[in-house]
């Protein structure tokens, strides 16, 4: 196991990531901008090294700069927790070509899974369901046209590196195919520098469900039940849930089991989230993405099966193998994340950054605090607006709502506006409650805020 892990990241993740390694007697060193000198992630790590100014830029992404601080803090190894360099191929190439062990799937997974095609391909040959599209990128607006001629309109031209919505344009007719083509040509350059673009059917009323997995290096591949992650905005992920309560016993099985399968046939290790779009009408799913990095919401996960899912990671980047086989895993009850974010709901979900002057954030039973604050500490505008997660865990989904409500009730934040006003609401929504929700439940089903 390693001395020293550095951790290439800020906020609640680094905090999570810190207190996992804290827990295997491995030294811990935080990263910090010169906006995060005080920051909580600071403050938890043994030791801390500057990494530059506090635009991302010039700091947590800054490849040279993260190396050189591992260098200078004698460290083993670099975590980078989601976001920022997390899902960086060059930068996951860099480290492990160094001296340091990178602590998340190797490089050419991340090039296998980060170019869409790629991964549709890779899944096709393992025989897990698409979205029925291009396996290779199309080259001029006629192909989008010949192929919502056979498949039927909407269709969606997607960036083919894309993710988190960026890159994605919905065609619902002939006429609107080359503005679409060319923008999401453009935007695919833009943020993911790959102007290439596919096509695929667009599923109008999906539930987002994804599985957890894990992979170590010799050859052993366990899956952890799945989330679902339909409440969104604008492909944001706000709500997530285990089990999800679309699924029957057999129809998760499969599922669960087309994950394990698609990312065994890519030779994939450690921590990765296979994502699929469910038609429940239909009873059927498709491959959508793999993450190749934890996630946000691992948390849901770690607290129905009982697994620390960042312990795993570590364990598997020095070499160890699984610490669970498939016949261990038992999820338990019903676990909801609500992730808490310093945003106005009321509109249209700004960022709101500023100083948390008082936090005060819910006790009791089945609630977990994964948070990057502390009452007094700022929220930088610099950074994504995230301020915790609050896991909440019950026997079952009725339960979980109701000590979901009881916990975001007793929360006391002041000082930044934050989207658990939006949270209330959706628990009282009778289409959640009654699990009738989509990916569309902000634009179609939510009603707004009073």
């Amino acid at each position: 196991m390693f001395d020293r892990v550095l951790v290439a990241n800020r906020g609640e993740i680094a905090v999570r990531v810190i207190q996992a390694a804290q827990e295997l007697g491995i030294g811990t060193v935080a990263v910090y901008s010169d906006a995060d000198e005080d920051a909580k992630h600071v403050r938890h790590a043994d030791d801390a090294e500057r990494i530059g100014p506090p635009v991302a830029s010039q700091s947590y992404l800054d490849q040279e700069a993260i190396v050189e601080a591992a260098r200078s803090a004698d460290a083993d190894a670099i975590h980078p927790g989601y976001g920022f360099l997390a899902e960086n191929e060059s930068f996951a190439r860099r480290v492990g070509d160094s001296a340091f062990v990178w602590v998340g799937p190797p490089a050419d997974a991340m090039s296998d899974f980060g170019e869409k095609t790629k991964a549709r391909a890779i899944m096709d040959r393992a025989d897990v369901p698409i979205v029925p599209g291009t396996t290779d990128p199309v080259e001029d607006p006629e192909a989008v046209r010949a192929f919502a001629e056979e498949h039927g309109y909407p269709v969606a031209i997607k960036a083919d590196g894309g993710g988190g919505g960026r890159g994605l344009k919905v065609v619902e007719g002939p006429e609107e195919v080359d503005e679409q083509f060319a923008t999401a040509k453009r935007e695919g350059e833009s943020y993911f520098d790959n102007d290439a673009v596919y096509v695929e059917k667009f599923l109008e009323n999906p539930r987002h469900i994804e599985v957890q997995v894990l992979a170590d290096t010799h050859g052993n591949v366990v899956h952890l039940y799945e989330r679902d992650c339909s409440i969104q905005r604008r492909q944001q992920k706000l709500i997530e849930e285990s089990p999800s309560p679309s699924l029957d016993d057999d129809t998760r099985e499969e599922l669960c089991e087309a994950a394990t399968r698609g990312v065994g046939e890519a030779g994939y290790v450690n921590a990765g989230t296979v994502e699929f779009l469910y038609e429940e009408s239909e009873d059927r799913f498709y491959f959508l993405e793999v993450n190749a990095r934890i996630q946000v919401e691992h948390t849901v996960t770690e607290a129905t099966t009982g697994i620390d899912i960042v312990k795993e990671q570590l364990r598997i980047a020095a070499g160890e193998t699984l610490g669970v086989s498939q016949g261990e895993i038992e999820p338990r009850g019903s676990t909801i994340e609500f992730r808490i974010n310093a945003e106005d709901p009321r509109n249209d979900f700004a960022p709101m950054p500023g100083t948390v002057e008082t936090y005060r954030p819910p006790t009791g039973i089945g609630v977990r605090i994964d948070d990057g604050v502390d009452e007094g500490d700022a929220v930088a505008p610099f950074y994504d607006s995230m301020v915790g997660k609050y896991i909440v865990s019950a026997r079952d989904r009725t339960e979980a709502i109701a000590r979901g409500r009881r916990a975001l009730e007793e929360t006391e934040i002041e000082g930044i506006p934050t989207t658990i006003p939006f949270h209330l609401a959706v628990l009282d929504d009778d289409r959640f409650r009654d699990n009738e929700h989509t990916t569309k439940y902000l634009d179609r089903q939510f009603d707004g805020l009073e």
